[in-house]
């Protein structure tokens, strides 16, 4: 594939220049070859072809964890706290009930909802769907909402769960599997993907990042020990731990919050690459904007200013956790800002041939693009339903490399210079007030 990829760059250098060599492409591109290509495709494909060959001591390892899970037979909890999302539950619990896992409770927290939730939800815990309904008349915000159900919370493990979500038939299991593999191991993430891919162009783009971002870059992080979020959409807990680190602090990007606090306490996280839930994406532009500025904005509040410790080498410095917070930091957020430069630098040194060098970068990309899709056809499970995605590989890079870009440069700015986090109505005011008083 390479072959084939490095071939159409040739066609289209000799099609579009006589003058552009090899030489000057490297020149040229140098952030694409340099910054991007050895760690969002080189290092993901050695990585992925690693796991394949691996695949039967994995699998091993797999079938020991379930007999040691089904031999002890844990409750545990699914919280899923949310406001708004009457309409959801019903199909969130039908998905539950079809789990091969069985031994489990339900709890809904409902955060101030002013829709037909209380009603929604009040009929299913009558019926036996859901064993325990929480109300907040207040909104209190997601992480209130959170830590309201892990008070009432029986279970040894606690998955959290989005309202809107639904799961394949193992996934329960498969997202309980890691904390057989390892006592250290105290939190898992599951592997989230698109559901309303075909809705819109804005959904489809979100589907393939979603497999390349999510599937696979955190199958590689995992790999390398520097794991760093657990989707809120899915994730698994230790209800113990949980309450040793004080559970979920306030704010966007809670995420990756909890996860680095768990790892420094000292224990480790894991990613379940094939526990897989199957979430619902912006269908809109703006909204997608919007979000994706909230979400990045978390970086710049959680990492660079709370966790910041785990960046100096103190008494309880690891390096594992300097390296994942040093590795996210530096490609979401620094060479975000090396990127500006190096487009502003091509626009002004290159004026009179701007549009031979970003159709040359746009295949460049595309080719690039292509080999990450062989990549997830490596490791997707449902592979012969995504291949779908393939023609929107031609406008991904514009996606990725521009649109992306652009929404995480704003939010860093916007989040470093004048703390807007705190001012996002994701989070009730009362409660950000609080969080930025108390430096969270």
């Amino acid at each position: 594939m390479l072959n084939f990829c490095f071939d159409i760059i040739d066609g289209i250098i000799a099609c579009f220049t006589r003058n552009l060599t090899w030489s000057a492409v490297l020149h040229t591109y140098w952030f694409l070859f340099i910054i991007e290509f050895p760690r969002y495709y080189f290092l993901e494909l050695v990585i992925s072809i690693w796991h394949q060959i691996t695949f039967k001591s994995r699998k091993r390892k797999q079938d020991v964890a379930k007999m040691k899970l089904y031999l002890e037979n844990p409750l545990i909890t699914i919280l899923a706290p949310g406001k708004n999302e009457g309409k959801h539950i019903y199909k969130l619990v039908k998905s539950l009930n079809e789990q091969t896992y069985r031994n489990y409770e339900i709890i809904i927290v409902d955060d101030g909802s002013d829709d037909a939730t209380p009603l929604i939800c009040r009929d299913l815990e009558k019926a036996g769907y859901i064993d325990l309904y929480l109300r907040s008349h207040i909104r209190g915000g997601k992480a209130s909402a959170a830590n309201y159900g892990v008070h009432y919370a029986k279970g040894k493990y606690i998955v959290h769960l989005d309202a809107d979500s639904s799961l394949d038939r193992d996934a329960i299991e498969k997202i309980l599997l890691p904390f057989y593999y390892d006592p250290k191991i105290k939190a898992v993430g599951g592997c989230v993907k698109v559901r309303n891919s075909d809705e819109t162009l804005c959904t489809s783009m979100q589907a393939l990042e979603y497999l390349k971002t999510i599937q696979i870059g955190r199958m590689v992080t995992n790999t390398l020990g520097i794991y760093h979020i657990i989707s809120g959409a899915f994730g698994a807990f230790e209800r113990e731990k949980l309450m040793q680190i004080g559970m979920w602090d306030i704010g966007p990007g809670l995420d990756g919050d909890i996860t680095q606090k768990i790892r420094k306490s000292g224990d480790k996280v894991y990613f379940a690459e094939d526990a897989i839930c199957m979430t619902n994406v912006p269908t809109q532009w703006h909204a997608l904007f919007k979000q994706r500025q909230r979400w990045s904005k978390s970086l710049i509040r959680f990492r660079l200013r709370k966790h910041f410790d785990i960046l100096i080498p103190h008494k309880h410095f690891n390096i594992l956790n300097w390296i994942s917070n040093m590795e996210n930091l530096m490609y979401d957020c620094y060479f975000n800002f090396l990127w500006l430069f190096y487009i502003v630098t091509l626009i002004f040194m290159h004026t009179d041939r701007l549009m031979e060098i970003f159709l040359v970068g746009w295949m460049i990309r595309y080719c690039f693009s292509l080999v990450a899709f062989g990549v997830i056809m490596l490791v997707s499970e449902r592979a012969s339903e995504e291949k779908k995605l393939v023609p929107y590989l031609f406008v991904s890079t514009f996606y990725t490399g521009y649109f992306l870009r652009s929404a995480r440069l704003l939010a860093h700015i916007k989040e470093l210079f004048f703390f807007s986090s705190y001012k996002d109505p994701w989070n009730p005011k009362k409660t950000s007030e609080l969080a930025q008083v108390e430096g969270i």
